[in-house]
């Protein structure tokens, strides 16, 4: 039973019908207290649930990069959670129970800077994954000087290998370590660029996929 503090017309406490009274640091409040779900396993809800869960264990490993990344889409939510809208509407493929990440169409980050021209990989020595690209830099706002942000994904060790200040955009090339345990594992590849002062991100540019040395 809610109880009133201040008569008829001053706030009360406790809950009324399906309605919560309160006050926090001096501010009365009400709160219509959320209907209980009949059916929580409905199919629309599982269906939900595992691409939620598909996208986490996709960018849960590289969530420093995406935080990066994702910065400028960062308005009244975290950068992670962007991310997680974007590729929820843009990056699942498949039906339940089998719902996994389109990599065409997943991007880790998303920004107006030019972005890259004919990436490449190649992992020809064990324990290494070349990346290659075109210098596009006289392109629309592309610059020499802007940095490379290159990004492996391992799925089947839930695992990232990326920097984020990598190579620029003129030199072409840049060569990534990984641990010797993935030789053999098939290795996901992705490449952006950012700025030389950080300001500007391009969206990243999925680049196919390689099986290391």
């Amino acid at each position: 039973m809610g109880k009133i503090n201040q008569g008829i017309l001053g706030g009360f406490s406790g809950k009324v019908g399906n309605v919560i009274g309160g006050n926090w640091k001096g501010i009365d409040y009400m709160r219509v207290k959320p209907a209980s779900v009949a059916n929580p396993q409905t199919e629309g809800q599982v269906d939900q649930r595992s691409k939620f869960s598909t996208v986490l264990k996709f960018l849960q490993p590289m969530k420093d990069y995406v935080k990066i990344g994702f910065k400028g889409y960062a308005n009244k939510m975290t950068q992670f959670n962007s991310a997680m809208s974007y590729n929820l509407k843009n990056a699942i493929t498949g039906s339940y129970p089998n719902f996994t990440i389109d990599y065409a169409n997943a991007l880790i980050s998303r920004g107006s800077l030019a972005g890259v021209l004919n990436g490449a990989i190649q992992s020809a020595s064990a324990g290494s994954v070349a990346f290659s690209w075109d210098d596009n830099s006289s392109d629309g706002n592309a610059l020499a000087t802007d940095k490379s942000m290159l990004l492996i994904y391992n799925k089947d060790k839930d695992e990232a290998i990326f920097i984020t200040d990598g190579a620029t955009r003129s030199s072409g090339s840049q060569t990534l370590t990984v641990p010797d345990n993935y030789s053999g594992d098939l290795l996901q590849c992705f490449i952006s660029f950012i700025s030389e002062d950080g300001v500007s991100i391009a969206n990243s540019k999925y680049i196919g996929f390689t099986n290391v040395a």
